[in-house]
């Protein structure tokens, strides 16, 4: 499987993500599917240089094992493109979702799993200072029951969560809340991330990975062309 194909399945389980949203169960199911494939796509960047570059490295390819391979052969251009892609890389994850994001991938690859979901509501049209409140609803082997359940829980807490939510918009002069404006989602926690909506977060950050990819190989294009 190519690098498209890996993207293509990030795409593909962005739409099961937000097909399935707020069913804890399946968001998870399909983010750590997700995860696993941006994972695979940065491997395969690496797979590609190593190839071009002619390292020959053997087995599953890391950045460090190319780095390594490329001091240990002392080839400067491999180890030029290395050290661009951690700048490129760590320019790009500077902005809070592809942070949040990066950080969900290097605690998947550290504990082979992804932090606890949560359900939130939120207001359907997304202002930057928005709150989001948690909802607590009775699940079934991880999963929602009935979506009756859901829309009592959603009901239950509207009234305070539109009050404060509309208070802090008033302040700012924002458009008010319905109470037919509120969705529920799935979000998470990581680090100093916190309430981060998954498909959002998601969706933002497709566009970050292929720009990673096409420009790295157009970098190792430039670096082999001048050897």
């Amino acid at each position: 499987m190519n690098i498209e194909e890996k993207i293509k399945n990030c795409e593909i389980y962005l739409k099961q993500i937000k097909k399935y949203d707020p069913d804890p169960f399946y968001v998870n199911h399909f983010f750590n599917q997700y995860v696993d494939s941006v994972n695979n796509t940065y491997e395969d960047i690496f797979n590609e240089a190593n190839r071009d570059f002619g390292l020959f490295i053997v087995g599953k390819i890391s950045q460090k094992k190319f780095s390594e391979k490329a001091k240990m052969k002392n080839d400067k251009n491999a180890i030029k493109f290395s050290e661009w892609f951690s700048q490129k890389f760590n320019q790009e994850h500077e902005n809070p979702y592809p942070n949040f994001i990066k950080k969900i991938c290097d605690f998947k690859n550290k504990s082979q799993k992804i932090p606890e979901i949560k359900i939130m509501i939120r207001a359907s049209d997304r202002y930057k200072d928005d709150i989001n409140q948690k909802i607590k609803v009775n699940l079934s082997n991880g999963k929602l029951r009935m979506k009756e359940e859901l829309d009592i829980e959603i009901k239950r807490q509207l009234p305070i969560f539109l009050e404060i939510i509309n208070h802090k918009r008033n302040e700012k002069n924002e458009p008010k809340v319905g109470q037919n404006q509120i969705i529920a989602s799935t979000f998470l926690d990581i680090e100093n991330h916190i309430d981060i909506e998954i498909a959002y977060a998601s969706e933002i950050y497709i566009p970050v990975m292929k720009r990673l990819v096409e420009e790295s190989r157009k970098k190792i294009k430039e670096l082999i062309t001048w050897q």
